[in-house]
């Protein structure tokens, strides 16, 4: 549910509604009237099946960790985004959770909070500059790494690629499309990669898709950095009449980033080969878990935690704890060092759903 800016004309009517629109609700004076810490909760967007389970997760995660929550949406939009902090402040939250999609332009924002003393914990993204309690994420690096050898693989070395790239403005478009082009060029020197910068618009992508197939129709492998392309790229492969199981000699490899549950039903159609499965539930559990902590005056170091990730240090000040994102396939198997998971695989997020 979204925070909204109202203001309040009629205190009965509309503090009921901002309660509703709020989820908890609470005092300006950081707590809620049962005495909870209320913390703030920015969705970076609501348009896409993964950071809507993202949005659903995070209420039951909340109630489990004793905190009330104030939720924003910033559509994608850092503008947004600053403008639903300065509510969140407002409305006295003691620590902030949000995934700026722009991650170098939210560093004013984050001095902010940082006068304020108020911690924030950056979920999905890393931002370029600022203080952050700790980053939850997986090794974005690691997805492309992961895809890279999949359909390095799968294309025994040679051939063409293209590669749907999210936004290089944001750390995991960057961090995706480097490591995926310095595998290729250290593995595969005899793939070629036509990469293609979409901006995670699913639109762009599928234009681009169709105009790299249109050029060179000898392409045979696809790397979406997200399933906010998966739609467009299965109607351009259908309308070329190469939607086509993977025994097809027609047949173009596809890999996603995700895990969501069309990703996984598309695996196991023969409509797509693989995905890495990023956590949107571990995501939702762990930012308030972090929140938590840094309401509670905990620290923490670099090295293994209890739940299978790893927090490293980025730079100094900053940790980030990377959670497990597997590669999943049909078969389950391992391709060139890599272990996947079978898409019917019940630690999936997305089986859940299915």
């Amino acid at each position: 549910m979204k925070t909204t800016n109202r203001t309040i004309a009629a205190l009965g009517a509309v503090a009921a509604l901002t309660a509703a629109l709020t989820a908890c609700g609470g005092s300006d004076a950081g707590s809620a009237g049962n005495g909870k810490p209320v913390v703030g909760l920015d969705f970076p967007r609501s348009d896409t099946d993964f950071w809507n389970s993202y949005i659903k997760y995070s209420p039951d995660f909340a109630t489990d960790f004793g905190l009330d929550l104030k939720t924003t949406n910033s559509q994608n939009d850092v503008a947004k985004l600053t403008a639903n902090i300065q509510t969140l402040i407002s409305q006295g939250v003691k620590g902030v959770a949000m995934a700026p999609q722009d991650t170098a332009a939210i560093a004013p924002t984050l001095e902010q909070l940082s006068a304020k003393k108020i911690p924030v914990v950056t979920v999905d993204t890393r931002p370029d500059t600022g203080d952050v309690y700790m980053v939850v994420r997986a090794d974005n690096r690691a997805y492309g790494e992961k895809a890279c050898r999949f359909l390095g693989a799968k294309l025994g070395g040679k051939g063409k690629v293209v590669m749907l790239q999210g936004d290089l403005a944001s750390i995991n478009g960057r961090d995706r499309t480097e490591a995926f082009n310095d595998c290729m060029k250290a593995n595969y020197p005899d793939i070629t990669v036509f990469g293609e910068a979409t901006n995670w618009d699913g639109a762009v992508a599928a234009q681009k898709l169709q105009t790299d197939l249109t050029a060179h129709p000898d392409i045979k492998g696809v790397y979406m950095q997200s399933s906010f392309a998966l739609a467009g790229t299965l109607q351009v492969l259908k309308q070329k009449n190469l939607l086509v199981g993977p025994d097809d000699p027609k047949h173009v490899f596809v890999v996603s980033n995700d895990g969501i549950p069309e990703e996984l039903r598309n695996i196991a159609e023969g409509k797509i080969d693989a995905t890495v499965s990023q956590p949107a539930d571990l995501y939702a559990k762990y930012a308030l878990h972090y929140l938590k902590a840094a309401i509670d005056g905990k620290t923490f170091a670099p090295g293994k935690t209890d739940h299978d990730s790893t927090i490293i240090q980025v730079r100094e000040g900053l940790l980030e704890d990377q959670l497990s994102a597997p590669l999943v396939t049909a078969d389950g198997g391992t391709y060139d060092g890599v272990p996947s998971l079978k898409a019917d695989d019940r630690s999936l997020w997305g089986t859940e759903h299915l």
